[in-house]
């Protein structure tokens, strides 16, 4: 799939087009001194509004499988003096960041394009610390997308034929350890190539494992 992704989002890097189907780091409250990881970061824009609200003793990271975009989010880091920043390329269910390092996952419109989302999922719990939290805008499907199509890397790129349906999105959430789970925002169904998907936002947070006495 990643190099559909790279092919259609690496091409779109100079443009102006909105990519996102949501409102997820908006929706995030970051405090000083805090890290935040953006999976699916783009152009960058939303790392750098989070480096921004981090402070200097606090850190963003971003990550893309779009080499142009990876490389638009760092020219323009650089261009802003932005050293709090960090972008690299990565899936999304294997990140190069240690355990319980971050307090902030967000994502939007990413997650639908991972082959293996539920290895997606567990990896935001693995990075999470306890108390952290994440907030992803993506897609769900309103039926299943039939096999050939799920499979399809051009029409996966396109973000809609990677979309599961919304008690399949969290089960997922839920079987990662992740809890707290509310739906802050939810559109009405529409047609998107050839499915029917909706977008919302969602949150949660990791809690201390082990039970409570």
């Amino acid at each position: 799939m990643s190099e559909a992704i790279e092919t259609r989002y690496g091409g779109l890097a100079e443009s102006s087009c909105c990519l996102s189907c949501g409102t997820a780091a908006q929706s995030c409250a970051p405090k000083p001194g805090q890290v935040c990881l953006d999976l699916g970061s783009g152009r960058g824009t939303d790392v750098l509004r989070l480096a921004e609200a981090v402070g200097p003793t606090g850190h963003a990271y971003g990550v893309d499988l779009a080499d142009g975009m990876l490389e638009k989010a760092r020219r323009t880091a650089e261009k802003l003096g932005v050293t709090n920043a960090t972008f690299f390329r990565s899936t999304f269910d294997r990140l190069a960041l240690p355990g319980e390092s971050v307090d902030w996952v967000v994502s939007n419109c990413a997650l639908n394009h991972a082959d293996d989302k539920p290895a997606v999922w567990r990896e935001i719990a693995r990075v999470l610390r306890t108390g952290g939290a994440f907030v992803v805008s993506d897609i769900y499907a309103a039926e299943p997308i039939p096999e050939d199509l799920a499979r399809d890397p051009e029409a996966v790129a396109e973000c809609w034929a990677g979309a599961v349906t919304r008690a399949e999105y969290l089960a997922q959430i839920a079987a990662a350890g992740l809890v707290d789970v509310r739906v802050l925002e939810e559109s009405t169904p529409y047609e998107k190539g050839k499915a029917v998907v909706a977008s919302f936002t969602l949150t949660g947070t990791k809690r201390a494992s082990g039970r409570c006495c």
